[in-house]
């Protein structure tokens, strides 16, 4: 089934499309669709959305807005977030009893534009009902006293920047991708549309995003434990999306100005927190309390954050009910792939499987230095085994309060006691510790080569995020001293990173930005299939994703094959080229027999 950029419109009757854009609190679109076969941007309303009997109501704006933030937990886009932001990288391979030639050749750097992978169909779903509210929203006030300007306002915040964390997703998958404003609610609506560069989409999200934050409701402004303060796009969302863009451009592009607006943001994020904490006295957090991160401790970090869902220090999570919707990418992906075969499609790589030694100081083949890291021992099955070539992850799986300590032999033994139907597992977009760590990058940044006293603070950053994971008697805390420089210094930032958001879809991303950071020639304005030549890729960035590998060939082989900046992205999927004749391929993937390269 071709993904094709025309955009059609399927009619249905009214209970197909309640099915569908049902409200968050009610189900609305769950996942379990792990095929590719979807059409690009097909939606499916009734004559009701695009007639005379809908858009009456402050009711049927709070649907539509509440189906376009459902599209969000489709196991299409789930599946992406997995495989785009994590599968790439170090931390994941393939199970090894699971057959699969897409995984294989994704491995092995052969990404092929008939992937299903390839397919940005769920994101643009997403982006059009979001055009869908914004075009008929303003329709409403006229028609419902109830639905004022402010209501009006708030939702067009929230369909601005959702709307623009689905072009960020795209940008650092695709880079050049249409951008489209337009909504398209009927069969005369036919359009191709050229991609656009990644500086331009770029811009234009930050522009969308700065609208946004006039009116977005304020972070904790729905009332404590409500669902909505972290499943909806609050000002603490805004700014964190737009931080990691910043960030994101930054790293193209080399701009300190750039830089400096994610220490703003950040700022922002950390201390509306502490500012939540205490005007509501949130775990006895006083007003005079010195702490402004409030992070859980070690020991119940990992049930606190991901086992019960809408952790406190998340800023943005995407709802799963377990009843009309359940996680069901994340849980064939990381738990186990069907009822009665009980291994996930992937696993840990054997980065994981033991501590490095002097990691402090060096990359080292592995992800944790020591073993006094409560994380260690809890992001995966089987920790501390020094012969295993796959681990089984833990994190998003385990869902009970079991905590191994440190003071652990063994790691905990995978038991599949999890249920396997109702996986209402939330997927974390953005919590603090990794908001704190897109803050030391960018200080570091700003910090001059030598300059060990502007350095300190991103240290700081990341002792405060890694000190929490550690046993309070542990004699191997970071210290600054063991980072004489700034190469160090950026290491240690990557590899905490890994250490606290393994899995989380952020891997890639994290390794794309360090090796952007140390490329030149790269302009966000131009479009890949408009230059003959491209900038090459920063050779450490390969290096790092051949750990996963303990094929020695293998890894070789990724270093060799990762030439220029083109192979960092995903190919435009064949059927999108077929159909648009304005889409142009990514230049170093050449559709044939063999899948050839330039």
């Amino acid at each position: 089934m071709n993904m094709k950029f025309m955009i059609r419109i399927k009619k249905m009757r009214l209970t197909k499309m309640v099915a569908i854009i049902a409200p968050l609190t009610l189900g609305g679109v769950g996942g379990g669709l792990l095929s590719s076969c979807n059409d690009f941007l097909t939606i499916y309303p009734t004559d009701r959305i695009v007639g005379t009997d809908f858009w009456k109501t402050k009711a049927d704006v709070d649907q539509m807005v509440d189906g376009a933030y459902s599209s969000m937990l489709s196991g299409n886009i789930q599946e992406r977030a997995i495989m785009w932001g994590a599968f790439r990288s170090d931390e994941l391979v393939k199970h090894s009893d699971y057959s699969s030639t897409a995984l294989d050749n994704v491995s092995a750097v052969n990404l092929l534009p008939t992937m299903g992978y390839c397919s940005w169909g769920g994101f643009y779903n997403v982006i059009n009902r979001c055009n869908i509210v914004l075009r008929h929203a303003p329709e409403v006030m006229e028609e419902d006293p109830e639905f004022t300007q402010g209501d009006y306002n708030v939702v067009r915040a929230q369909m601005l920047a959702l709307r623009s964390l689905c072009y960020f997703y795209l940008v650092r998958a695709f880079r050049d991708v249409p951008y489209v404003t337009e909504s398209f609610e009927d069969d005369s609506q036919i359009s191709e549309v050229a991609q656009s560069s990644a500086g331009e989409v770029l811009q234009n999200c930050l522009n969308d995003l700065e609208e946004a934050s006039k009116y977005i409701m304020k972070s904790g402004g729905y009332g404590q434990n409500d669902w909505r303060n972290w499943g909806y796009i609050t000002r603490d969302a805004v700014n964190a999306i737009m931080a990691d863009i910043y960030l994101w451009r930054a790293s193209m592009t080399h701009n300190t100005a750039d830089y400096q607006q994610v220490v703003t943001l950040a700022d922002r994020i950390i201390n509306a927190k502490d500012e939540y904490y205490k005007t509501y006295n949130i775990n006895n957090v006083s007003a005079t309390d010195n702490d402004i991160y409030h992070l859980y401790s070690g020991s119940v970090a990992l049930y606190q954050i991901f086992g019960s869902g809408n952790s406190r220090e998340s800023i943005l999570e995407w709802q799963y009910n377990g009843r009309n919707n359940s996680n069901v990418a994340l849980e064939n992906y990381y738990y186990q792939r069907s009822s009665d075969i009980l291994s996930g499609i992937v696993m840990a790589s054997p980065i994981f499987n033991a501590t490095a030694v002097n990691a402090n100081t060096s990359q080292g083949k592995k992800v944790f230095f020591s073993t006094n890291d409560y994380r260690f021992w809890n992001v995966v099955y089987s920790a501390n085994n020094e012969e295993a070539e796959q681990l089984s992850i833990r994190k998003m799986v385990e869902n009970t309060a079991n905590i191994i300590s440190p003071l652990s032999t063994v790691g905990d033994l995978k038991t599949n006691k999890r249920e396997y139907t109702e996986y209402k597992q939330n997927w974390i977009v953005y919590r603090l510790t990794d908001i704190m760590l897109m803050k030391a990058e960018a200080l570091l940044e700003l910090a001059g080569e030598t300059d060990r006293v502007a350095q300190k603070p991103a240290f700081e950053l990341v002792e405060e995020v890694n000190k929490r994971s550690m046993l309070s008697s542990a004699t191997d805390m970071l210290k600054f001293d063991d980072f004489a420089t700034k190469s160090a210094l950026e290491l240690l930032i990557l590899n905490e990173r890994e250490r606290e958001l393994c899995f989380e879809g952020k891997r890639w991303f994290d390794l794309m930005r360090y090796c952007y950071r140390h490329m030149n020639g790269v302009n966000i304005f131009e479009k890949m299939g408009d230059v003959a030549s491209w900038p090459a890729l920063y050779a450490p960035m390969t290096e790092l994703l051949g750990r996963k590998s303990s094929d020695n060939g293998q890894s070789n082989a990724i270093a060799i094959k990762m030439k220029t900046e083109p192979y960092l992205y995903w190919p435009v999927q064949e059927s999108e080229i077929k159909v648009n004749t304005l889409l142009k391929q990514n230049p170093v993937w050449i559709q044939n027999n063999t899948t050839a390269k330039n």
